[in-house]
């Protein structure tokens, strides 16, 4: 069974609750962000010290080594082919060595600096409470604060009410990042302009000397800090369940626009209102928390890929990525799907289910859990992690043991051999399908008997609605 993670207060966790109200600040991280640009990682090595000192390494995994900021991702994405890009990312870094005072092009030519705004060495916004940015929000608290910039709590003076204020940093690169969720963002409140599909709402955006700021609605914890702040004790399987089913519903609507979000995790699952009731558990010997309404909101729309788009061959937070991301097959909305699967066991069990950071471990552990992963996609692949369609993996090695002694097959991971157990696990196999084509929609997953507990007053719309199946045109 997969140990338990020390997770690691990383950038992108800090994205996750970049509209909650926690005040906890996060470590820089930057480790690994080659993987994000498709690089192979070293394989394992199998020496004695490693043999010796494997369970104490891994105890100490976490995602910060997976982690770079989606919005990064996703502007190196769009700029991958400019001659240019590596000019500017010279420039940026002579010009984060020493304090600045840098605004948007557009302010350079119209407007003079103002010398009282200031950022600081790594590009953030220098501000104290009481600030008004905008002539419209009053600074009254930090929430957080990651690779992109921080977020604020402020006081909307037109609105009358407190919002979160995502201040991103005056670095180029984040800039443009910002600009394309901006742009998903506004297309979905196009077409869903009430937000009852759950996506979080954005109210509204603005240039602040030279820092994309967006404005959205406050929400709650995300499901994994509610899950870490509880000492990762699973949440009751009714939540799960409505947890799981508003997933669903929010992700169909972005497929059923032809969007695929890539990056769906339980830190970009926001409760609406994570107020909580404390009971004292028997078994456990202590207290343990329970959120009162599980009602969510799905974030970070920074990766969010239209159907149209350029697809990058790496996407998605390393464990909830689909195997024909690893292997590089191309990948469509089926790829949300075996996210979802990875996020309902998670929060079913209070573990990962894959927990590593690295691709051939990976997939060595998908096996374990899944069975043989398929010879066609195994030879289709130009990745070098197979010989005659087998995947290249010595079990005998530190690593081998370590996936064979952690890991077993999906459903023996079932707490019980009730009926509602049972469904989920059917459910969860459904998703982490090895192939696209073979994999549930969310559509189907809908209607599947696991939601069929699911009260009415918790219904969301039209489960019959968009009739379009999500494939991958590259399988």
């Amino acid at each position: 069974m997969p140990k338990t993670r020390k997770r690691h207060y990383s950038h992108s966790r800090s994205k996750s609750r970049s509209h909650s109200r926690s005040n906890s600040k996060r470590k820089k991280v930057n480790d690994n962000e080659k993987d994000h640009e498709g690089n192979k990682k070293a394989e394992v090595v199998d020496s004695p010290n490693h043999k010796r000192s494997v369970s104490s390494q891994r105890a100490q995994r976490s995602r910060q080594y997976e982690r770079g900021s989606s919005a990064e991702r996703r502007y190196k994405r769009s700029n991958r082919r400019s001659p240019t890009s590596k000019k500017h990312r010279n420039q940026e870094k002579n010009t984060t060595k020493k304090k600045h005072t840098r605004r948007s092009l557009s302010q350079e030519k119209h407007t003079p600096k103002a010398p009282s705004v200031q950022d600081d060495d790594e590009g953030h916004l220098i501000y104290k409470v009481g600030n008004i940015l905008h002539d419209r929000y009053k600074i009254i608290g930090t929430l957080g604060e990651g690779t992109f910039g921080k977020v604020v709590q402020v006081k909307d003076s037109q609105l009358d009410q407190n919002v979160a204020l995502k201040i991103i940093k005056n670095v180029e690169k984040y800039r443009e990042a910002a600009k394309l969720e901006i742009n998903v963002l506004e297309k979905l409140a196009d077409k869903d302009p009430e937000c009852v599909h759950l996506c979080v709402k954005m109210l509204d955006w603005f240039d602040y000397h030279g820092h994309m700021c967006i404005a959205f609605e406050m929400l709650g914890l995300s499901v994994f800090d509610f899950l870490k702040d509880n000492s990762y004790q699973p949440y009751p399987l009714n939540q799960v369940r409505h947890i799981g089913y508003q997933l669903c519903y929010s992700v169909k609507f972005l497929h059923d626009n032809k969007l695929t979000h890539t990056d769906l995790k339980p830190e970009n699952i926001l409760f609406v209102d994570s107020s909580y009731d404390v009971s004292y558990n028997n078994k456990k010997k202590k207290d343990v928390k329970k959120v009162k309404k599980t009602n969510v909101r799905l974030i970070d729309f920074g990766s969010a890929t239209f159907d149209h788009e350029h697809h990058s061959t790496i996407v998605s937070t390393r464990h909830y990525r689909a195997p024909e991301v690893i292997l590089e097959l191309g990948w469509s909305q089926p790829c949300d799907v075996w996210s979802i699967g990875c996020i309902l066991f998670e929060l079913y069990l209070g573990i990962t289910l894959f927990q590593t950071h690295d691709n051939k471990e990976h997939l060595a552990m998908m096996q374990r859990i899944l069975g043989e992963i398929p010879e066609r996609m195994a030879k289709k692949s130009k990745t070098r992690y197979f010989h005659k369609g087998k995947l290249k993996w010595d079990e005998k090695s530190s690593a081998g043991r370590y996936v064979k002694d952690n890991c077993k097959p999906l459903m023996r991971y079932k707490q019980c051999d009730e009926l509602d157990h049972n469904q989920l696990f059917d459910l969860i196999l459904k998703m982490l399908k090895y192939e696209p084509l073979t994999r549930i929609t969310l559509k189907e997953a809908l209607r599947h008997s696991f939601f069929d507990k699911i009260s009415k007053n918790q219904r969301l719309g039209d489960h019959g609605s968009g009739d379009k199946r999500e494939r991958s045109m590259s399988i």
